[in-house]
């Protein structure tokens, strides 16, 4: 199976390949190359990347100073 290259260096990933991959429009792909010289199609899967202040919500709770509260906002606690 084969596609063509834009001048724009753009291509049409065919639908069977996509359905394989379940590549969806917004799906993130890189190109990796394999031992042996191939370049492979890959879909990267999106990794739910928590922010450094998700383990933070709530409350700092009673008696933390304010250093301890900045300390901890910037992970070094």
């Amino acid at each position: 199976m084969g596609t063509t290259v834009t001048s724009k260096g753009q291509v049409t990933i065919p639908k069977r390949v996509r359905d394989l991959l379940g590549i969806r429009p917004g799906s993130v792909i890189d190109f990796e190359r394999a031992q042996d010289g191939r370049i492979v199609l890959v879909k990267i899967e999106k990794k739910a990347s928590p922010n450094r202040f998700a383990r933070l919500r709530g409350h700092a709770g009673k008696g933390l100073s304010t250093a301890e509260i900045m300390a901890m906002t910037r992970g070094e606690r």
